[in-house]
């Protein structure tokens, strides 16, 4: 993450994970520098966050690595690296913890806390089976749905009961019907977690939980209603009462950043990476990030890098080939990349100008969007108005 700021400053570190305070092999104070770190510091108005700075020499600057958990630098998939400028043009590269990616949105909360305030740059790696500089990382809703009916004794009289497994089936198969209008990058998938207590009693509760993916927020706005919407016929169609209630935070789409893209590609040629084509990744789909909520607030490149192995992610053969030593050539070799992209934009004024107008255009261009599907789902547009969507 880059920062520029003409007034010499403290760095700050607030709480939040695990932070490796290593570049490479060395150790920071080996390297001849001075290391600050804080656990659970405060700021005033500021939530704790961890973090590890690496303050330079007046000529020179000095670096950090930021994860999440215990994984190596550069394979997890919450690593990232900071560089900021605490005085006039000194650099300085800060490592923020940020765990908690798949539960919960822990970068969103970071962002909530100030931790990406006043920066220019923010750097990211994921592991995969390609090498790319960017791949579109959708946004992403999650919802539990609860049905609430009454039991009643299955053989005797079930006409006193109210099925909320038959609700729950309903709306899996309601979404099953949806599948054949949604688009193709629309993903819907999910679970019964709660399908009843015994087959001779009607079910007097049931519990979906599903994840709705889209390209853009606008898409995941429309997805979320035609959802939602299979949810409560379902309840209607059964007699139950029916709870939907979404996640606490939303993840948003990675915006893609051509300059950032650019420079990493070109350094990591250099470094002998072979990265897939542009028709691929245009083409192609991947998962959902709470990076993608701080490519809305900063620059960001999100580049996904080979490990040796091609085990598709969260399966055990990936967990497996991620912690092998084999693995560890790959990682550092992208935590090398990066590290030299960020280099260019340090030392490249221009450089850092178009990185932030790619994201001004980009940023104009999704809040258009998603300005837009707000108005769309103003009360009383009707049935009418959502067809035509």
């Amino acid at each position: 993450l880059l920062r520029r700021s003409g007034e010499a400053a403290a760095p700050a570190a607030r709480g939040g994970g695990r932070v490796t305070a290593a570049v490479g092999a060395q150790e920071p104070r080996a390297r001849g520098t001075e290391t600050q770190r804080t656990e659970t510091g405060r700021r005033p108005q500021a939530t704790p966050w961890l973090g590890t700075t690496f303050p330079s020499a007046p000529c020179g600057a000095a670096e950090a690595i930021k994860g999440g958990g215990a994984a190596p630098p550069g394979l997890h998939a919450g690593c990232q690296v900071r560089v900021e400028y605490v005085c006039a043009f000194v650099p300085q590269v800060t490592v923020l913890g940020t765990p908690a990616e798949e539960q919960g949105g822990g970068k969103i909360d970071l962002i909530n806390a100030g931790a990406f305030d006043d920066l220019d740059v923010v750097f990211m790696a994921h592991p995969s089976q390609e090498n790319a500089a960017y791949l579109p990382d959708v946004a992403e809703h999650d919802v539990t749905v609860k049905y609430f009916g009454k039991a009643s004794h299955a053989a005797a009289y079930p006409w006193e009961g109210v099925n909320a497994l038959d609700a729950a089936v309903l709306a899996y198969n309601n979404l099953s019907v949806l599948r054949q209008q949604m688009k193709p990058t629309w993903r819907v998938h999910g679970v019964i977690k709660n399908g009843g207590v015994k087959p001779n009693i009607i079910p007097s509760y049931t519990e979906l939980e599903f994840y709705l993916r889209a390209p853009s927020m606008k898409d995941l706005s429309v997805l979320t209603e035609k959802v939602e919407d299979c949810f409560k016929a379902a309840a209607l169609a059964t007699g139950c009462k029916v709870e939907i209630k979404g996640g606490k935070n939303d993840y948003y789409n990675v915006l893609p950043n051509k300059s950032l893209q650019k420079i990493y590609k070109e350094n990591g040629k250099k470094l002998g990476i072979e990265f897939i084509s542009e028709d691929c990744v245009l083409n192609g789909l991947s998962g959902s990030t709470d990076f993608g909520n701080v490519t809305f607030v900063v620059p960001g490149l999100h580049p996904y890098f080979y490990i040796g192995s091609d085990a598709l992610n969260h399966t055990e053969q990936y967990t497996e080939a991620a912690g092998s030593q084999n693995a560890q050539f790959y990682a550092l070799r992208t935590a090398k990349a990066l590290a030299m992209t960020a280099l260019d934009v340090i030392f490249n004024p221009d450089l850092l100008e178009q990185v932030r107008e790619d994201f001004r255009q980009m940023k104009l261009k999704e809040e258009g969007q998603l300005n837009q599907a707000e108005t769309d789902r103003k009360p009383g547009a009707g049935v009418g108005a959502c067809a035509s969507r």
